[in-house]
């Protein structure tokens, strides 16, 4: 009798062979009553795909001088998001770190790195209205600037099969944010659902990569 074919373990996650850099295309990330509609150009890879992980969003990220914008969209989903505002750590949501001075050789974080959330429900008393919050990082040196809970802004439209969110990150929420003087950014985003899992840049949760700026990404912000 033949033994049963089986798949071989990983032993090591394929994206941790490569150090990635992306570019992230300039935009006027113009706010309209529907978020930010951000162009095709502006689509950034999800290389966690090499480890199998599953690319169930679309996510596109742009800056300009006055912050940093994102729009995501999620298909394939047949559960509402699980988000919590007690929990923010494991909320489905859009998670996007950082770190405004580009050190991919430190392994804790310092004063300029930053790990946002935006979750597309969680908030007010029935949980249903997106959320956007600065969290702070695990084991982190020192810590950014607080910003205040209105700085932030989010948008979240629902879709029959998945959600549609976008949000804006101002310049004075990013602390060291200079595209003029620092064009490259530390950089690291994962798409978390309970039902579909992690869509991650690079590194999934098996790795410290929410509390290690050496595990990220580097961004180039470009025109």
């Amino acid at each position: 009798m033949q033994p049963p074919k089986t798949k071989p373990n990983q032993f090591i996650d394929p994206t941790m062979l490569f150090r990635f850099e992306l570019t992230i295309r300039r935009d006027e990330l113009e706010w309209t009553d529907k978020g930010l509609q951000l162009p095709e150009r502006c689509r950034v890879p999800s290389f966690g795909a090499l480890a199998d992980r599953r690319n169930y969003a679309d996510v596109r990220i742009a800056w300009s001088d006055s912050g940093l914008g994102f729009q995501i969209r999620v298909f394939g989903k047949k559960q509402l998001p699980w988000c919590r505002e007690t929990r923010l750590d494991e909320s489905d949501g859009f998670h996007l770190w950082v770190d405004t001075r580009c050190s991919p050789n430190i392994h804790r974080a310092t004063g300029f790195c930053h790990r946002f959330l935006f979750m597309p429900a969680g908030g007010g008393p029935r949980r249903e209205r997106a959320l956007a919050s600065l969290i702070e990082i695990n084991r982190a040196r020192a810590n950014p600037k607080q910003v205040p809970p209105d700085t932030l802004r989010i948008k979240t439209l629902a879709r029959h099969d998945g959600y549609e969110l976008s949000g804006l990150i101002p310049s004075p929420a990013m602390t060291g944010y200079d595209p003029k003087d620092q064009s490259r950014l530390g950089f690291y985003f994962a798409v978390l659902d309970r039902e579909l899992g992690w869509q991650t840049l690079s590194l999934g949760p098996e790795y410290p990569v929410m509390e290690d700026p050496s595990l990220w990404a580097e961004a180039q912000l470009a025109d």
